[in-house]
């Protein structure tokens, strides 16, 4: 960094006032074009040579204020675009987990991870172990998914893990989730961005206390439910 200013400006570092430093960063911006998240790297090594290095006691916030991330709306799919990927994953295996990511908003290792028991029909929860943070918690089970779930256990009959995967005693691994996700996404024809993350923030989009979005998709749901 001492390096880019001092070619920049042609003297040393030490001897920029807060408008240069200041006139650097909007060269960065507009001149370079750079992304905000290099720009971030830059404020920050910035501020940790005029602040640390050369304790300078400039108000840090005005002179170097660190760049806005562009907001940006996220690519949403349809109920019918999302039953459709679903109908297009081969496996009855993967088709169930990625139903759970999607019904259930589970992070794809939380999902592979799923015992038979932590599915309570009972209380109609889901219990999720040591997930982000190590921190257990329960999220809702529909009904819908209870009878996907039911119906792929009638299949597979998994004993200890609920997606059990090749290697013996071992759950399905993420990858294998991941490479049956870009299968399903191409064959469906969608040009949408398809991830299994991405499929467990479509539950902000969902009304669930009536629960008429989920039948809309999980009507055409064979992929979860069929050998």
């Amino acid at each position: 960094m001492e390096w880019l200013l001092s070619s920049t400006f042609h003297q040393s570092p030490a001897r920029l006032g807060p408008e240069q430093i200041r006139a650097y960063q909007l060269y960065l911006t507009n001149e370079k074009k750079l992304a905000p998240n290099s720009i971030l790297l830059a404020v920050a090594a910035l501020r940790f040579l005029y602040q640390v290095t050369l304790e300078k006691k400039w108000t840090f916030p005005e002179v170097l204020p660190l760049p806005r991330k562009p907001q940006k709306l996220p690519v949403v799919l349809s109920p019918e675009e999302v039953r459709r990927f679903l109908d297009c994953v081969e496996s009855a295996k993967q088709g169930a987990v990625l139903t759970t990511c999607y019904a259930a908003g589970l992070r794809v290792s939380e999902a592979v991870r799923l015992k038979a028991s932590d599915i309570d029909s009972q209380r109609m929860v889901i219990r999720v172990e040591q997930g982000k943070g190590q921190k257990d918690r329960y999220v809702m089970l529909s009904p819908r998914l209870l009878e996907i779930l039911r119906s792929y256990w009638r299949v597979v009959r998994p004993k200890h893990w609920l997606f059990p995967g090749d290697a013996p005693g071992r759950p399905l691994t993420t990858d294998a989730v991941e490479k049956a996700c870009r299968k399903a996404r191409c064959r469906s024809g969608i040009a949408k961005p398809i991830t299994p993350h991405s499929l467990r923030h479509y539950a902000e989009f969902r009304t669930t206390p009536s629960n008429r979005f989920d039948a809309r998709i999980f009507s055409g749901c064979t992929a979860a439910s069929s050998a």
